[in-house]
């Protein structure tokens, strides 16, 4: 009898098999692979040349130069960094006497730059990271002539400055920016021209390198 009934059992199993095609399919667990996080943070350095200006509206005077600028940041995320920068006068500082009567001067006697610190929020498009520039910052104009042989001055204003930009990277951890800084914008400068709005600004053109 049980030789009978092992029979019957493996008829049904074998039939079975038959239907199924021949193939008994055996579940197999694959193990799913992590793609690893990779961080975004990082330091960056950079330079570039700017094209300085101050302006006093009311009387339309201005000094202008071409400038270098240095930075240094900490990129926290893709959306976020914290950035320095130091803009100085490289060439001869312009004086445009505007509705004065003053003489206009293709070297002025005093050296134009801005020391500012950066809130820097961005959005990466593609190789693309467009960002804005918000922070405190302090320009100087430094030994203006007073008259007098030897006699000169310093004149600075500190306060909030903005900016906006782009950058594009051309290759691993290396991008190109261009960019416009507002370094002051009020009324007065200093002792100079305190009735008037006087403003002051820069474009940049600059390559930075992260670490």
């Amino acid at each position: 009898m049980k030789k009978i009934t092992l029979s019957v059992i493996s008829v049904i199993v074998l039939s079975s098999a038959g239907v199924a095609g021949g193939n008994i399919a055996i579940p197999v667990s694959v193990p799913k692979v992590v793609e690893p996080i990779m961080s975004e943070s990082a330091f960056y350095v950079g330079f570039g040349m700017s094209y300085m200006s101050l302006r006093d509206d009311l009387s339309d005077e201005e000094f202008t130069a071409t400038g270098v600028m240095l930075q240094a940041g900490y990129q926290f995320n893709k959306y976020f960094a914290i950035e320095g920068r130091y803009t100085r006068d490289i060439s001869d500082v312009e004086y445009d006497h505007g509705d004065t009567v003053n003489p206009d001067y293709d070297d002025y006697p005093t050296d134009f730059s801005n020391i500012a610190i950066y809130l820097k929020p961005m959005y990466p498009v593609n190789n693309f990271n467009f960002y804005a520039l918000l922070g405190y910052g302090r320009t100087e104009l430094t030994n203006i002539p007073l008259g007098g042989p030897g006699i000169s001055a310093d004149r600075a204003e500190s306060g909030f400055q903005w900016g906006l930009g782009a950058a594009y990277e051309v290759m691993e951890n290396i991008s190109v920016f261009v960019d416009y800084v507002r370094f002051y914008d009020d009324t007065g400068f200093d002792y100079r021209a305190q009735h008037a709005d006087v403003n002051s600004d820069a474009w940049t053109l600059g390559v930075s390198y992260k670490f």
